[in-house]
């Protein structure tokens, strides 16, 4: 089983904290933000932050939907976690200041992929897929937090 990563960052028109803040609203911010790939989102417990507990099923193409279950941790104030209970899969959400109104974020998720042929066919195909949901989750976030 060899580790697959989609790797995706944007430039956002706001301050890093307020970005920052509205990544770890799983209550209220984060149902907004999330594109048609996502579904049944609900909190489970928590709602802001670390400690947060949150269910969704992920459809990451037509015949591939994740049942993820996450456990949300803050290691540090630029960074948030989301492991999910159900797979390998941690996604990383990394927001940097990048001059006073302005933020850049990252977001990066690694998992443990298949071996064979379909771990060949999920290395190549499966992070482009995944870096076209994350960059859709961007750009509704740019739009929940500018000014």
């Amino acid at each position: 089983m060899a580790q697959v990563t989609a790797r995706t960052e944007r430039t956002i028109d706001a301050p890093a904290a307020r970005v920052h803040a509205a990544l770890a609203d799983y209550e209220t911010v984060r149902p907004t933000i999330l594109t048609e790939h996502y579904r049944d989102y609900r909190v489970e417990s928590g709602g802001q932050g670390a400690g947060t507990r949150a269910h969704w099923l992920l459809q990451a193409t037509q015949k591939r939907v994740r049942d993820q279950l996450v456990e949300v941790s803050v290691p540090g104030p630029d960074r948030i976690v989301e492991r999910d209970a159900n797979s390998s899969m941690v996604t990383t959400w990394t927001v940097t200041p990048a001059g006073d109104a302005r933020s850049v974020v990252t977001v990066e998720s690694a998992w443990n992929g298949a071996g064979g042929i379909g771990g060949f066919f999920e290395r190549t195909f499966a992070p482009k897929g995944l870096q076209r949901i994350h960059d859709g989750v961007l750009a509704k976030l740019a739009d929940a937090v500018r000014g």
